[in-house]
């Protein structure tokens, strides 16, 4: 069938009513406090949802479907312990942020060490979600190159050169309207990309069963041979070696998920930004809960793609389906195999996921250089119009940082979302560890703290480089580290005048 002018012209359109009806809604904006944490008045539905986008995003869209379609659904082990993680966070770390009405998940860090270990870990952060999210919108670019691929008009490019078109295409529409509207725009929008993506994957699945011989019972039959369907699996016949290389056997994705999760959602400032939003502490619980179950459901879904799309494929290899990577197999189905008009659409969701998580890393990515590093450096006598202003420029900045490296990923081939959340790793531990630190021990201060953050970026390089590891396990090995290194720091520690006289 291919991809027609309708479908091009659908998918124009739907991005730039987005961008419009994106700056429309938070265009009223008087404060950094309104930029950045929406006033704190954002019902925690929508809240949720965001959340929901964010974190999943093109890369599920995409990648997801790919993995189930070369191996099983083995990953979906993974969500639970997303799940478990999301409770500890809702017990333990928002009681901490909402009782000092902190501002970003770094604040915390800066009240119980010191600023620099604030500055420390908000840089960290930066660098972190600045290649993660890099990965995302290079992500965002596969199916849209595909498009322009198979035009004649622009036939003539290379993949690279049309990659880069497509990331710079993606990211300008994006960044106009986080600019304008900040964090209110990003989680309203979040919120009807979410719907808008969620509901092209149903079609797609739809219409898949639709093109099948008989339905459901042709992807079973498909699957039977490959043992597709199957998403529990213990690992009891590895051997340790293998055991703990393989990222998705039932204890690993159950305990390192749980940690990634705790480190994901509960100090990065991606996600702890929107749940600084909420009226209250009550709300963000119900927010960060209520998304596990969304996110298990959410890739369920994508991970049943993939297995249908092994059916409606017949199980055909990469290169006998002429692809390089395995990410682009539900972008294919999408441009080659569904109707007129259709395809448009759901490419179209595609963008919508695009653009919801690379519009709440600008947002974040703002959020933490303004609040965390400037104010506390040079800001303290600026009036709130004058933070308003230099916000927006620190936006406009970090959204052509992020084109650049997605530019840079162009030369990759592999699956993207194990990138992604793979680079996350190396940082999260230490972040992790950094939180927990504090709340262990009174006796820990903030040069224990820096020491132990740095020694746990510095393991984690020699880890990677050095040990076949599973990804999930990286956070445990870097809060472990900071932890243990902390804890180590603080036993050479004197008593200072004031705990003197309070002992």
């Amino acid at each position: 069938m291919g991809f027609s002018t309708v479908d091009i012209i659908i998918i124009l359109l739907y991005m730039v009513v987005s961008t419009t009806l994106g700056a429309w809604i938070g265009r009223k904006q008087k404060s950094t406090d309104d930029y950045f944490l929406g006033g704190r008045r954002i019902p925690w539905g929508a809240v949720l949802f965001s959340i929901v986008a964010t974190e999943t995003s093109v890369l599920t869209f995409i990648s997801v479907p790919a993995i189930s379609y070369l191996g099983t659904m083995t990953f979906l082990q993974m969500t639970l312990g997303y799940m478990l993680g999301r409770i500890v966070i809702a017990v333990v770390m928002l009681p901490v942020y909402f009782r000092s009405e902190l501002k970003t998940a770094y604040h915390y860090l800066g009240e119980r060490f010191g600023p620099s270990m604030r500055r420390l870990a908000s840089c960290v952060f930066m660098g972190t979600r600045l290649l993660a999210d890099g990965v995302r919108l290079f992500a965002a670019a596969i199916p849209l190159t595909i498009i322009l691929k198979s035009s004649t008009l622009f036939s003539a490019f290379a993949d690279g050169q049309l990659y880069a078109v497509s990331i710079v295409f993606i990211g300008l529409l994006t960044i106009i309207y986080t600019y304008i509207g900040g964090i209110r725009s990003v989680i309203w929008m979040d919120v009807v990309q979410m719907a808008i993506y969620v509901g092209g994957a149903f079609f797609a699945a739809i219409f898949i069963l639709i093109r099948l011989p008989d339905g459901m019972e042709t992807v079973f039959q498909s699957a039977a041979s490959d043992n597709k369907f199957r998403w529990f699996d213990l690992g009891a016949s590895l051997t340790l070696k293998e055991f703990i290389q393989q990222p998705y056997t039932f204890c690993t994705a159950l305990f390192a998920g749980a940690l990634f999760s705790l480190a994901s959602h509960g100090t990065d400032q991606i996600i702890v930004q929107r749940l600084l939003s909420c009226k209250n502490l009550t709300a963000a619980r119900k927010a960060i809960c209520w998304s596990g179950v969304a996110v298990f459901l959410q890739f369920l879904l994508f991970l049943v793609i993939g297995v249908m799309l092994f059916a409606y494929y017949q199980g055909a290899a990469l290169e006998d389906l002429g692809l390089t990577r395995a990410d682009g197999i539900f972008p294919k189905f999408i441009v080659e195999e569904l109707p007129v008009g259709i395809s448009g659409l759901i490419v179209a969701a595609l963008f919508a996921a695009a653009m919801s998580t690379l519009s709440s890393s600008l947002s974040s990515l703002s959020s933490a250089t303004v609040l965390d590093i400037y104010i506390p450096l040079s800001g303290e006598g600026k009036t709130d119009a004058q933070l308003l202003k230099i916000s927006k420029w620190v936006t406009l900045i970090w959204g052509v940082a992020l084109v650049g490296v997605a530019l840079a990923f162009i030369q990759f081939t592999g699956t993207v979302i194990e990138v992604a959340l793979g680079v996350a790793s190396y940082t999260y531990g230490g972040l992790l560890g950094s939180f927990f630190l504090g709340l262990l021990s009174k006796r820990v201060r903030e040069r224990d703290g820096i020491i132990g953050f740095a020694c746990a970026l510095l393991g984690m390089v020699v880890v990677t480089q050095r040990v076949n590891l599973a990804w999930p396990l990286y956070t445990f090995i870097g809060a472990t580290i900071t932890i243990g290194v902390g804890l180590f720091s603080s036993r050479f520690n004197f008593p200072s005048q004031d705990e003197k006289e309070n002992a």
